[in-house]
């Protein structure tokens, strides 16, 4: 899952980050407005955690482009100006949550998950597809009682997949999703196809049926049968 860190502490986003990519998401980082509203433009992600405060512009003004743009991403207000009227506001012009700077970094990142679960997942923990039972508070994945050992890009790509199901997903999404800034390093696609190959082949080792379906020329597709 990719997350977008809006702050102009560099120090503090940077804690952010280390912090966020130790529970398995990929982060990236925006430091002022105006390259936040070009990441918000170009990008998708799980959950955008926004200062308000912000060189060059205010966070809240990136609130309302993106609910202006009807995009789908969880938004998570962290902010020094912890008055009643600035999380109302917040809240209020759409997001999905508030927390007040100076914050403990394991609860920044259960907010986040619970941002995600409610946003994708319903607010489940246990996400049930088939075969398949998904435990994202510990990040496991089982089909019937079997334990289904996957890497963490794995698991993220299957994420990704499932929060998406039956939508055909690009092989530069997934990319994009899974690596963030990084995929600017990559010289072709061929290492998505690697991970999708992986993850298909333990699914079908643990006797699942084959979920993942390439769309030719286009990407991927994660189908439930009968939905």
């Amino acid at each position: 899952m990719k997350i977008l860190i809006i702050e102009d502490e560099k120090e503090l986003s940077d804690s952010i980050s280390k912090y966020l990519s130790t529970e398995q998401f990929t982060c990236e980082a925006a430091y002022d407005f105006n390259s936040a509203m070009d990441k918000i433009h170009l990008n998708e992600y799980s959950c955008i955690i926004l200062d308000l405060t912000l060189p060059n512009g205010n966070g809240l003004d990136l609130l309302k482009e993106l609910k202006t743009m009807e995009k789908a991403d969880g938004v998570l207000i962290v902010s020094a100006r912890n008055s009643l009227d600035d999380k109302i506001t917040g809240l209020n012009t759409g997001a999905d949550d508030y927390l007040a700077k100076p914050f403990h970094l394991p609860e920044l990142g259960a907010r986040v998950s619970a941002i995600i679960r409610r946003k994708s997942f319903g607010g489940h923990n246990h996400i049930k597809v088939g075969e398949l039972s998904l435990n994202l508070d510990e990040k496991s994945l089982k089909s019937n009682k079997d334990t289904i050992a996957l890497t963490r890009k794995e698991y993220e790509l299957l994420l990704y997949l499932l929060s998406n199901k039956n939508r055909v997903i690009t092989k530069e999404a997934v990319a994009e999703h899974l690596w963030g800034d990084d995929i600017d390093m990559a010289d072709s696609y061929d290492f998505i196809y690697s991970h999708i190959k992986n993850l298909r082949k333990k699914m079908m080792s643990a006797g699942c049926p084959d979920y993942i379906k390439a769309i030719y020329g286009m990407g991927y597709k994660f189908i439930i049968p009968n939905e």
